[in-house]
């Protein structure tokens, strides 16, 4: 039996924003969310200010707490750029750090692992252990090439040596698996096939940091993450969708091919050079049906004006200090 066949069913998902492009607490949201404003005032804020509210960033990262009966989990999924802007957004909210037990890593890129080192001492500063998921992939150093020919590097992330030395459980494995009591599919492999989602051809990596850049537009360490809860259908997370969205989409379909999409949330990467696929990835998401997409990080405005376009009020902007609960049985809030 394949991993994902007994991925478990949820009571509930609970997600909250940690790190965003976005901050803007006005947005239209969902029935489900609770905006940033709300959110610090119950984490204790006195007033509202530039102190209490948080900052974005170019980047990503979520915390996920799931729950079956009294059984919950608490897992990161990614962390975004900076240290100490994770850090105080965390704390403008009050989440509790110790409470992470793991954490998965979409991908080898430095907005989405920037923070990773931070985060890793915050939380086994509180718990004493921690495990990170990541597959070999991710090292690659990574680059842009300039319009003038030039190769811009990007930042290095944390090695799994470097996350061992200050204390983290490292799974380094390309395989998937199923995530804390079956209550998470962290995925393989994506597979590329959509006539369309062909990659950005100006990102560049060194493979086993070679010294030669070489082309690397398919990006094919990225994973998604999933969740599915009870009477909603599969929560897919696609950090960036360097896979290309439909090819996530048709891929999440084809693992759980019984179960409906209720939502697809994260960046979809159809901001500047991306932009001419946006007509092409609105129209080959319709058959899937999807229940809400919520979009942040690199997916950019006319993306994001074009799926709204489409599919209306089931789209929504992500944006940083929000959160959201996926539960069939509560009352959406008033």
């Amino acid at each position: 039996m394949r991993e994902h066949a007994s991925l478990a069913v949820l009571d509930s998902l609970a997600v909250e924003v940690i790190t965003d492009n976005v901050s803007d607490t006005y947005v239209s949201k969902t029935s489900f969310a609770v905006s940033e404003f709300a959110n610090v005032v119950l984490a204790g804020a006195r007033e509202i200010s530039g102190e209490t509210l948080l900052a974005a960033n170019l980047g990503y990262g979520l915390r996920l707490r799931s729950r079956i009966g009294k059984s919950e989990h608490v897992v990161l999924f990614d962390t975004g750029t900076e240290g100490a802007i994770f850090i105080r957004n965390c704390r403008n909210l009050g989440l509790d750090l110790g409470e992470v037990e793991e954490i998965a890593i979409t991908h080898g890129h430095w907005d989405h692992m920037g923070a990773l080192p931070a985060a890793l001492d915050a939380i086994l500063e509180k718990r004493g252990e921690v495990t990170v998921h990541v597959n070999p992939g991710m090292f690659n150093e990574r680059g842009v090439l300039l319009k003038s020919g030039t190769v811009f590097p990007a930042a290095k992330v944390p090695t799994p040596e470097e996350m061992r030395a200050r204390g983290a459980t490292v799974v380094n494995d390309g395989a998937e698996r199923l995530l804390l009591d079956r209550h998470f599919y962290y995925s393989g492999e994506i597979p590329r096939v959509s006539a369309f989602e062909k990659g950005r051809t100006d990102h560049l990596c060194r493979r086993d940091n070679s010294e030669e850049w070489v082309p690397d537009p398919f990006l094919m360490d990225e994973r998604m993450l999933v969740a599915n809860v009870r009477g909603l259908g599969l929560i897919i997370f696609s950090a960036c969708s360097h896979a290309g969205i439909v090819n996530v989409c048709t891929d999440a379909r084809r693992l759980f091919p019984d179960i409906p999409i209720h939502a697809v949330m994260g960046g979809l990467h159809l901001g500047g050079v991306m932009e001419k696929i946006i007509p092409d990835t609105v129209e080959a998401l319709k058959p899937f049906d999807i229940g809400y997409i919520i979009t942040g990080h690199c997916t950019g405005w006319r993306a994001l004006h074009a799926l709204a376009d489409a599919f209306g009020d089931r789209v929504s902007q992500s944006a940083i200090g929000t959160s959201y609960v996926f539960d069939a049985s509560a009352a959406p809030p008033t």
